[in-house]
């Protein structure tokens, strides 16, 4: 079985973008990966949250997690935070990457653009994420095609260690799914749908109503043209709700292109996919809402079996670096 180890931010509510971009790949590989999901709630504080919502979101996601269908008795869900490896780990391999690497991160630039004040988190964060996939031997990392930087930081890091201290890190290879990997924002097309863009109406939620979900494809960005056909540079967001539509009846958009002329009559089957698409894992999700203290059972069960695994690697990075055993 691959080793695979991939999360998600608790600093929003988990959106269409997480399931079609990642959620639904996990589950559909969960027999036949030996997986742990993270909730990456050390990530969330390079931004600004108050303590109340990341504690709740972190349930909320966990809830998430098992309502899309991951199942607690195939892989292994538990919360960043609740392993100290990752945490120390990452300081062996900060002391590992170099200034010019993280500042070619482009997400960094991306989301610190503009701020006069930006955490030291954010700039560091990609050794932080390096923790935490070679803290579990992966082997595999499913990612966006946004994240493929991150990795490739990650397999630089294992590789120069390795090189250095002798055989300790497995490189990691990335996994990106072909239909859907970026999922894009419907009211900026040439954006990735994501927590931190200001407008709700470019997002869909995962676990919102119908009324809601329609009432956004209905407002989704197109052009002026009139014509309908799958070309995501010069028709972004028409392209994009062809994605969608593909994406949730697992169907190609060149060829979905074919069957429409108007733009109203592709929004109205894009919504009633995504509808129905979400439906059911939105009754399941609320269902889990309503019990705290398992979900929190959950996370510890997940978090005593990560921490063996990632305590044990840390423990050969942190000896073969020089550090005395205690």
């Amino acid at each position: 079985m691959a080793r695979v180890l991939s999360g998600i931010q608790p600093s929003g509510d988990l959106h269409l973008g997480n399931y079609l971009g990642a959620l639904r790949q996990w589950v559909a590989r969960q027999s036949v990966d030996d997986a742990y999901y993270c909730i990456v709630d050390l990530h969330a504080l390079t931004q600004a949250i108050d303590p109340a919502e990341l504690r709740r979101r972190t349930l909320e996601t966990a809830a998430g997690f098992l309502a899309a269908g991951l199942d607690p008795e195939q892989v292994t869900i538990f919360a960043q935070s609740h392993v100290p490896a990752h945490t120390r780990l990452a300081w062996l391999l900060e002391c590992t990457a170099t200034m010019g690497e993280l500042n070619r991160m482009t997400q960094f630039k991306d989301k610190g653009r503009g701020n006069e004040s930006v955490r030291v988190g954010l700039f560091t964060y990609p050794v932080l994420m390096a923790a935490d996939i070679l803290a579990y031997d992966a082997s595999h990392v499913p990612v966006g095609e946004d994240q493929r930087q991150h990795l490739e930081l990650t397999r630089d890091l294992a590789t120069r260690f390795n090189h250095h201290y002798g055989e300790v890190f497995v490189v990691p290879e990335a996994t990106i799914p072909q239909v859907a990997a970026r999922v894009m924002d419907l009211q900026q097309p040439d954006r990735k749908m994501s927590k931190s863009i200001p407008s709700p109406l470019g997002r869909i939620d995962l676990f919102e109503d119908a009324d809601a979900i329609a009432k956004k494809v209905k407002k989704a960005v197109t052009d002026a043209e009139g014509i309908v056909a799958y070309d995501p540079i010069a028709k972004p967001g028409v392209s994009s709700l062809l994605d969608l539509l593909a994406a949730a009846t697992n169907g190609s958009p060149m060829d979905l292109a074919g069957n429409y002329t108007r733009y109203g009559d592709l929004k109205n089957d894009v919504a009633e996919a995504l509808i129905s698409l979400i439906a059911p894992m939105r009754e399941r999700y609320l269902g889990l809402l309503g019990d705290e203290a398992e979900l929190r059972a959950l996370l510890a069960r997940g978090a005593e079996k990560a921490n063996t695994v990632a305590n044990a690697t840390y423990e050969r990075a942190a000896s073969a670096i020089g550090l005395l055993e205690r």
